[in-house]
């Protein structure tokens, strides 16, 4: 059985290095730390903004990345498909953000936006690029998301996350097994992120048939100020055996 792999998002270390305006703590020598302590990939979701991830923490991250690297964002961002073709990561995931926006908070209208997609996932697989799309774990978008052309979709975790939280678990998990069950069906690779921590995570990895990668950022960060970052890598991996 494969596990499912770790992806850390990195964007709070540079809102930390931002916040002080020089080069502490630095992104490039945290990101090859984390794989050394075991991470599966670095995800980084840069914003118009540049409010944590900078465009050239993307180019400096692509020369030192060794496990998979994760490009967040928006296409219809100005520089943001320009960003991702020149630097190749293994995997764009496609955020429909609005702009300013301060964290990701649905997915795609699958139905909607099929023609836009269609074209800009092209784009991208094209150029050799995995592409992922965040969809809400709701069965129709899950099942048109295959004629975007995606590779994978990205399920969005946050109601399970608030859920899990009341103590629900049926009920949070639920929705995401009947979305994964159609991906499966559909062909479509399965991760999923937001929200997810060390109280959550074991739960919904273990229910959630055929999950390839999780990506987490906030949560593991936060945990890291308490437990140390290697160690809570270490945490966050156990979870997902």
């Amino acid at each position: 059985m494969n596990m499912t792999k770790l992806s850390i998002n990195i964007n709070k270390l540079a809102t930390l290095r931002n916040s002080r305006g020089h080069n502490n703590p630095d992104i490039i020598q945290a990101a090859k730390d984390i794989e050394r302590f075991g991470a599966d990939g670095i995800t980084v979701h840069p914003r118009p903004d540049e409010r944590h991830i900078r465009y050239q923490d993307v180019y400096d991250l692509k020369k030192i990345v060794t496990t998979e690297f994760n490009i967040e964002g928006n296409p219809t961002e100005g520089k943001f498909v320009a960003l991702v073709l020149e630097n190749k990561p293994t995997q764009v995931t496609l955020v429909p953000d609005a702009l300013g926006q301060l964290t990701s908070n649905h997915g795609w209208d699958t139905i909607e936006h099929a023609a836009y997609l269609k074209t800009i996932i092209a784009q991208f697989k094209n150029a050799g690029i995995r592409v992922s799309i965040f969809v809400d774990p709701v069965a129709e978008m899950v099942e048109a998301a295959k004629a975007t052309g995606t590779d994978r979709i990205e399920l969005y975790t946050e109601m399970y996350a608030s859920e899990y939280a009341k103590g629900n678990h049926t009920a949070a998990i639920a929705p995401y097994i009947t979305a994964a069950t159609i991906a499966q069906k559909n062909g479509l690779g399965i991760n999923a992120g937001h929200d997810l921590d060390l109280h959550n995570l074991k739960y919904f990895a273990q229910h959630i048939p055929g999950l390839m990668e999780v990506s987490i950022g906030h949560a593991l960060i936060c945990d890291s100020i308490y437990l140390g970052l290697e160690n809570t890598v270490q945490l966050y991996k156990r979870q997902l055996q």
